[in-house]
């Protein structure tokens, strides 16, 4: 069942991949926290470029907070496009299971970021270019909740044993623009709530190291002009765990 899932994810990350929006979404933070005192680093980046780092600290055995930012400054032919987000927040998690091998964790926090998109249009006939900007500041609220199975299968690769964990993530955000300027001119402000359910694969190269790969969709519950659900989350990255009980 999760595989067809995942897929028909990357199908949906695929097609909504030539829309565009004022809000970008960042790679959810997933720690996997097992107990006090570990810590988790991360940075991802996707095919349009857009980079994502998470951080996040064990206070206790079941409590963590976590920091993350995402970036973007994109120049290209007929598009460009900044792009700039930081949240914080903290939440709860637990293990269960055989051998504690399933981690739950529930996440929730507040963010603020910055958008300024310019599309450019060239006439056929005479070359001129026509421009048009917009230009937003935002704040976003936002709820999470991870879940991760420590499998015991492993990639062999190169005469090694890579173990493989399997995860899935859902986030709820509520973003609401402030500022927001068309071509200089104050516009419409918009406010919309996104559903970004993704799921994510690592590869651990060794017992503090992992490799991720991400892949997801971003739905928008309102139906907005310029603050849409344009573009999904597909991401290649690292993940570094330290402290606790050791490898994952």
């Amino acid at each position: 069942m999760k595989k067809p899932l995942q897929l028909l994810s990357f199908g949906i990350s695929v097609l909504l991949s030539g829309c565009v929006s004022t809000y970008m979404p960042n790679v959810p933070n997933v720690p996997m926290f097992t107990e006090k005192g570990e810590l988790s680093a991360g940075g991802h980046i996707t095919p349009k470029g857009n980079i994502t780092f998470n951080t996040a600290y064990a206070v206790s055995d079941h409590f963590a907070v976590v920091l993350n930012g995402s970036m973007l400054n994109s120049e290209r032919r007929k598009r460009d496009f900044r792009h700039n987000l930081i949240e914080a927040g903290g939440g709860y998690f637990t293990t269960f299971g055989p051998e504690g091998r399933r981690i739950l964790e529930i996440y929730g926090g507040i963010g603020t970021g910055s958008s300024d998109r310019t599309e450019k249009d060239e006439n056929d006939e005479t070359g001129a270019m026509t421009y048009t900007r917009q230009e937003a500041d935002f704040s976003k609220y936002f709820v999470q909740v991870n879940f991760t199975s420590k499998k015991k299968k492993s990639l062999r690769l190169l005469s090694r044993e890579f173990p493989l964990n399997y995860g899935t993530a859902l986030r709820a955000s509520y973003v609401n623009m402030h500022d927001y300027k068309l071509n200089g001119v104050a516009g419409n402000e918009e406010d919309n709530i996104f559903l970004e359910p993704i799921f994510y694969t690592r590869l651990t190269l060794n017992p503090s190291v992992q490799l991720q790969y991400t892949s997801g969709s971003n739905f928008g519950l309102k139906n907005r002009k310029t603050l849409t659900a344009g573009y999904s989350v597909f991401s290649l990255g690292f993940v570094i765990n330290v402290g606790g009980i050791g490898a994952r």
